[in-house]
């Protein structure tokens, strides 16, 4: 990750608590507080956060299962691998994951970890479970509030058939290594060249632009060309591109006798 370096001496950037007209304060008189109205806050203790802490456990609760799709993408913020405590639970284990994926379902339920209620599923992952933290209700911003505002219309029957055609042509597996942060890995290229030329001057080098993907594809254009290819094509045009086509290869298959004659 970046820090703020003072350049002068290379070291790094640090931060005062300041209080604007009075200065720096002291970490003792710090408290944290809850914004309820814009400049107004409920102020809280230290201690009085901790005493409604939760205590943290190691065991789950699973007090529903739902079907697998029934959770929306939205929900799902971040996964884990679970494992068996120990060689006693792997027979339980291996049951919940056959049984979850047996019947398409996924478990629920809330794990008290650092001193807060999460929402989790259990699911199988190959050999194994995988936990996914979930969002609360009221941490997911619901779509129709973005989606609103857009026509509601149906696609153009050919339009769709052609997107259809074109997304089965196009379509391939799930292959994660096959995509890469650009960025990032530029930023770690240029790191490693600073790395390795301390003190000398670095000289940029213009990188060519990577070829696009084979498996890339822009949609619409391919569409419109599609379309302007249907609507410019005419029955009484097509024997004359054939004829001349056959007259283009007569005409090429002569050509090396004259060179010959030549």
């Amino acid at each position: 990750s970046f820090r703020q370096i003072h350049e002068p001496t290379g070291k790094p950037v640090h931060y005062d608590k300041v209080v604007s007209g009075v200065g720096p304060v002291d970490p003792d008189e710090i408290l944290k507080g809850y914004e309820i109205s814009r400049g107004n806050y409920v102020l809280l203790e230290q201690e009085e956060i901790e005493a409604v802490k939760l205590e943290s456990r190691k065991t789950l609760d699973l007090v529903q299962f739902v079907e697998a799709d029934a959770i929306d993408v939205l929900y799902y913020e971040k996964p884990y691998f679970v494992l068996p405590a120990d060689e006693l639970a792997e027979e339980a284990y291996a049951v919940l994951r056959d049984a979850l994926r047996q019947t398409g379902k996924v478990g629920l339920g809330q794990l008290s970890a650092r001193g807060r209620e999460q929402l989790v599923s259990l699911k199988p992952c190959g050999r194994g479970l995988v936990l996914e933290v979930l969002r609360y209700a009221d941490e997911v911003t619901k779509a129709q509030s973005y989606f609103r505002g857009l026509p509601d219309e149906r696609a153009d029957p050919d339009l769709l058939d052609l997107a259809v055609a074109i997304i089965g042509k196009k379509s391939a597996p799930f292959r994660p290594e096959e995509f890469h942060d650009r960025y990032v890995d530029a930023l770690r290229r240029l790191i490693d060249r600073k790395r390795k030329a301390r003190g000398q001057l670095i000289l940029e080098e213009e990188e060519t632009p990577e070829a696009p993907r084979g498996n890339v594809i822009d949609l619409m254009a391919a569409l419109k060309k599609s379309v302007a290819k249907e609507d410019g094509a005419t029955p009484k045009k097509a024997p004359a591109r054939k004829s001349a086509a056959s007259a283009s290869g007569a005409a090429r298959r002569k050509a090396p006798a004259k060179r010959k004659g030549a």
